[in-house]
């Protein structure tokens, strides 16, 4: 049971976050945050902010604040409350799940996913904010806050694979022999998550690039 920093790392060197186009230097300034943090940081008021992190997203909301600036948070095109109903357990709402995930940060964990991620039907023809991260570094300063996912926990398309809270799990409890065993090393992990924010981003940063899907795109930041 379980999985160490070393192991993940040797599996999974480098971490993907898809993000909105434009944003790199916001996200250099206040932090990679979750949809909890970005609301707080821009003091969100009510009822919007309950809007924004408890029910489902079909088209982005951009939000602004008059010190902060502008940000867009991201849509949830992939997920339903329909498909949510149908695969929710331990008496979760589709409203706790979006909870759940708004106050996350999350990654892929190899290049393969965050492709059919940007191949999507409500993706594939927009540009994006790809930032690539060097996994090991990050673990190490977040280790404790870290969380990972067998399956895709924002998408419920095609069929909406079962999900609660334990769909989340700590390195030291995730059953990464278990899920390599069934389906191969490469999908033995499909999200890796940060509870609230990852600050000081470039530290961990390997490139940023503004690209679509296929495409190498342009480089907007390296180290």
């Amino acid at each position: 049971m379980g999985i160490t920093p070393d192991e993940l790392t040797s599996h999974y060197p480098r971490l993907y976050h898809m993000a909105e186009v434009g944003t790199w230097p916001s996200i250099v300034k206040h932090g990679l945050l979750s949809t909890s943090a970005l609301v707080t940081l821009f003091q969100v008021p009510e009822p919007r902010r309950t809007q924004i992190l408890s029910a489902h997203r079909p088209l982005g909301i951009e939000i602004s604040h008059p010190r902060v600036g502008r940000a867009v948070v991201r849509d949830q095109i992939p997920m339903s409350d329909a498909g949510l109903e149908r695969c929710l357990q331990e008496g979760l709402s589709p409203g706790d799940w979006y909870e759940i995930l708004n106050a996350r940060v999350f990654f892929w964990l190899t290049e393969e996913r965050l492709e059919r991620l940007l191949g999507a039907g409500a993706y594939r023809e927009r540009t994006h904010t790809v930032i690539t991260l060097d996994t090991k570094s990050l673990l190490v300063d977040y280790s404790p806050r870290i969380v990972l996912s067998p399956i895709n926990s924002g998408c419920t398309r095609p069929f909406p694979q079962p999900r609660g809270r334990s769909t989340f799990l700590p390195l030291g409890e995730y059953p990464f022999q278990h899920w390599r065993k069934k389906r191969g090393p490469t999908e033995a992990v499909v999200e890796l998550a940060v509870e609230d924010a990852v600050q000081n981003v470039s530290q961990y940063a390997v490139e940023v690039r503004e690209r679509r899907v296929g495409e190498r795109g342009r480089l907007i930041w390296s180290r």
